[in-house]
């Protein structure tokens, strides 16, 4: 049983799965619940954010009917950054007078790139391989076999702050489960909503989050940069009430609802009655002054992605256009503002349904679990591997010889009978 455990600013997603006899992976639970213990991605209140996790999991239970005991937590907000390395050595290789990549010195490779200096409070979350060179020959995926005497790696690091790890674990631990690992919230929404294809091609991944935007940029099939916007949906609710004097929730409600940010959408001006506050009567708003709210708000925080990627310099341009997802992308008119604004295609990315992958999937086809679907993913990737590297370790096991038990039965029949 497998378990994406997604910990967000406003909201908390818990999806359960399980790989059945055919050993096909099938989601059997989802749970949702509101998070009001994060501000930014980072932990303010433990008590609240436990709650939130209880209640999700709790929740996804039900609908599998199977008891949780551990997880694959996402760890994203401000606090993440991402930079490139690059790392060299010389080929050792399995034969040492044909000089052939092994195993071995990938890993070394990938140990010399990760040897960067970052601050005491900061830790290495994840070593991702970006591309491999051998002697003067470049863009090689995976240079295992190969013959050469010397092997370099660009990788791309992601650091995180010890402090929001340690209080993210310590919120999962204090409501009954353990963490597996922790696991870059945008790499594990990237696992879910991207093709093959656009990575190759270059695609700009935005997570359109509560209380930030996640961007994670693909290049040739490997992430190339990480940023993250202090601004998302949180941002569009307080305007919304703010202007129109209503409450947050209320204004949460009215966005999910009946906001837009795309005048071509809005086929009639219809009102929106709003329930009175303390016994007032209801107000009546048109929704043409609701996008006037939101459509601000969203081209503020797709011109700061904009400079974003303007600073890469990147060369050339992204050929996978843009795949926006989390729950900010469910707003009306989301594709049409980011492809006017940010000069490229593009779409809404919910979770692909992958070959392999089934069960319910009408419950999580919907961005809002993208990043929880892609926890799971990336978490039966994982643990398969650790099981192939624990059956490698205690090697295969000789069904033709007689255990002990057996031999000792022999020995006393021989002896007494």
């Amino acid at each position: 049983m497998i378990v994406g455990l997604d910990i967000g600013t406003t909201k908390v997603c818990a999806v359960i799965g399980e790989r059945n006899e055919q050993g096909v992976l099938e989601i059997t639970g989802v749970g949702r619940c509101a998070s009001t213990g994060l501000r930014k991605g980072v932990v303010v209140n433990i008590e609240s954010t436990l709650k939130a996790v209880s209640g999700a999991i709790e929740a996804a239970e039900m609908m599998s009917g199977r008891e949780v005991h551990e997880c694959w937590t996402g760890i994203g907000g401000s606090h993440v950054e991402g930079i490139n390395s690059r790392g060299v050595v010389a080929i050792t290789g399995k034969k040492k007078e044909t000089r052939e990549i092994g195993s071995e010195d990938i890993a070394r490779v990938l140990e010399a790139a990760r040897a960067v200096v970052i601050p005491m409070d900061r830790q290495i979350l994840e070593v991702i391989p970006q591309t491999y060179t051998v002697d003067d020959q470049k863009g090689i995926r995976d240079p295992l076999d190969m013959i050469g005497v010397r092997l370099e790696s660009e990788v791309h690091i992601i650091t995180c702050s010890v402090t929001s790890a340690q209080n993210l674990i310590k919120c999962v631990n204090r409501a009954g489960f353990r963490v597996n690992d922790l696991v870059f919230q945008s790499l594990a929404a990237g696992r879910s909503v991207l093709t093959q294809e656009e990575k190759d091609l270059g695609v700009a991944l935005i997570d359109l989050g509560g209380g930030t935007t996640d961007l994670l940029v693909y290049v040739d099939g490997a992430p190339y940069s990480t940023s993250t916007i202090p601004a998302g949906g949180t941002q569009v609710s307080g305007d919304i009430s703010i202007i129109k004097n209503i409450s947050v929730e209320t204004a949460e409600k009215i966005k999910i609802e009946s906001g837009c940010c795309w005048e071509a959408l809005l086929e009639e001006d219809e009102d929106i009655i709003v329930p009175g506050i303390g016994g007032r009567p209801p107000l009546t708003i048109p929704r043409s002054h609701v996008l006037a709210i939101v459509r601000p708000r969203m081209e503020e925080i797709f011109k700061m992605v904009r400079e974003k990627l303007d600073m890469l310099n990147l060369g050339r341009s992204l050929g996978g256009g843009v795949v926006l997802t989390g729950g900010g992308a469910m707003l009306s008119g989301v594709a049409e503002l980011a492809t006017h604004i940010l000069r490229m295609p593009a779409r809404v990315g919910s979770p692909i349904r992958f070959s392999g992958l089934g069960g319910l999937v009408e419950e999580y086809r919907n961005p809002i679990y993208a990043t929880a679907i892609g926890l799971f993913i990336e978490g039966s990737d994982r643990a398969g591997k650790e099981d192939i590297e624990r059956g490698a370790e205690t090697g295969p096991v000789d069904k033709n010889q007689p255990d002990i038990l057996a031999k000792f039965k022999n020995w006393l029949r021989n002896e007494f009978f």
